[in-house]
């Protein structure tokens, strides 16, 4: 739908429409092609473990929830049960238990829409991410993205929507109102509402972008700092961290084809003719390859095959250079960790420990933003280049730090080769995790569910 939509609208908390229907199966009948483009994301249904291929990552996360558990993204169908069945969300047994707040909820279904229109922002975020658990029930689709209860929704033209409230007031932040946006750029915007760059904040941990000086990794490093912000103090270098989401948004409007005008629906939702001479957008949201003709062909000269060298070449590159970031930062940490063991003072670790921040932050900018090398391999590279200048400062503090206090020998680093090893040397308790995660989808899901059901049965 979206690649051939030209009318948009941004939706409320004070929109007076109806009740927006959360479910996708509702529009069906009168969009059948998209829906079952889109329900065929259900295809991309292997768990890649991330950690499990990098245990690095164990170490760079020590102390927050991604050292637990970190699944390669799946398709948007997957969307409520990967959310469900992560460690990070735990096993929460009622609705005041659990380690994260609602705010988790926020990119995983149209629910979480309907729930803001119902009861306001505040209401939505208050609280823990098992509080309304039986309310989002419903996996990312049509009413995420459109304004499903238009006359334009049912004759053929759906509107394309900021169902979020608080995306409307980040694009604003940046001088870019949703209703002042180019077509193109409201296609970008609409994904960017859950493509992006995020953090909680207030009482009810709400979610903000933190684009209130730009949207560059520089600028939002700047704000964050200047907020005194962190997502969590790191268990080994006591590091105040600052933790990544997936900044797709802001890399593709730094990279060449954001610069060139190509948005998101170019290359994964490309419009497909039928036999019968219509036209539909593609809602199997996937590898731009997949479609070469509909999408990278329709601007590149280049065969298939040389796109992908082309394309396997930077990406070897951005990970080559991930790499050697994460050596660098992993053995930061573990040098901090001595300098507090051999008795360094807060004075002496503040700037040691603002470069550790920085490094990391550019590193996950860097790795979380998915097909970054696709996006714009030249900001990947160059933001992983300032994360190793950083780490090396660090490291070289560190060293000095180090031998004032009697350390002149290498700081040793504990077998991390395998996830298990480096969470068993971070003293996770990873059986008792699973353990408890089993029981929670179980007993309280199917529930979450039942209930769910007995509130659509209504609509």
């Amino acid at each position: 739908m979206v690649g051939s939509l030209t009318s948009t609208t941004t939706l409320a908390a004070s929109d007076e429409k109806g009740v927006m229907d959360p479910r996708n199966q509702a529009f069906e009948q009168d969009h059948p092609d998209q829906f079952h483009s889109w329900k065929a994301t259900s295809e991309s249904e292997q768990i890649e473990d991330a950690l499990a291929g990098d245990p690095n990552m164990v170490i760079l996360w020590a102390g927050y929830g991604f050292a637990k558990d970190y699944n390669k993204a799946r398709g948007h169908y997957y969307a409520l049960d990967d959310v469900r069945e992560t460690l990070r969300t735990g096993a929460p047994m009622d609705e005041n238990s659990g380690p994260m707040p609602m705010a988790c909820w926020s990119c995983k279904s149209p629910d979480v829409a309907r729930v803001i229109e119902e009861r306001g922002e505040d209401g939505y975020f208050e609280g823990k991410w098992s509080r309304l658990g039986d309310q989002i029930a419903n996996p990312i689709g049509c009413s995420d993205c459109h304004d499903t209860r238009s006359e334009g929704f049912k004759n053929g033209e759906p509107a394309l929507a900021l169902t979020r409230p608080y995306v409307e007031r980040a694009m604003t932040a940046i001088g870019k109102p949703f209703e002042e946006q180019s077509r193109l750029d409201q296609q970008a915007s609409v994904c960017g509402q859950c493509h992006v760059e995020y953090y909680f904040t207030g009482p009810t941990k709400a979610v903000k972008f933190p684009w209130d000086m730009g949207t560059g990794v520089d600028e939002m490093e700047q704000y964050y700092d200047a907020l005194g912000f962190k997502d969590w103090t790191h268990k080994v270098s006591k590091a105040p961290m600052l933790k990544a989401q997936h900044p797709e948004y802001e890399t593709w409007r730094d990279g060449i084809h954001g610069k060139n005008n190509v948005v998101c629906a170019d290359c994964h939702m490309p419009k497909v003719t039928k036999e019968d001479g219509t036209v539909y957008t593609d809602h199997k949201i996937g590898n731009p390859f997949d479609r070469f003709e509909d999408t990278c062909a329709n601007c590149h000269t280049q065969s298939k095959t040389q796109m992908i060298e082309i394309v396997s070449t930077r990406k070897s590159q951005v990970l080559n250079m991930k790499l050697t970031a994460e050596k660098q930062i992993v053995a930061a940490h573990f040098e901090a960790g001595a300098a507090w063991d051999a008795g360094a003072t807060e004075a002496e670790m503040k700037d040691i420990l603002q470069d550790i921040r920085h490094a990391q932050w550019r590193w996950d900018y860097a790795i979380a933003s998915h097909g970054v090398h696709m996006h714009a391999p030249e900001v990947a590279l160059e933001v992983l280049g300032t994360a190793v200048d950083r780490a090396a400062d660090a490291r070289t503090k560190l060293i000095r730090l180090l031998a004032t206090k009697g350390v002149t020998e290498p700081v040793e680093i504990p077998d991390i080769s395998t996830k298990e090893k480096a969470q068993a040397a971070l003293g996770m308790d990873m059986e008792t995790m699973n353990r408890e995660k089993e029981h929670f989808l179980k007993t309280v899901v199917p529930e979450w569910d039942k209930a769910a059901r007995e509130r659509e049965a209504e609509y």
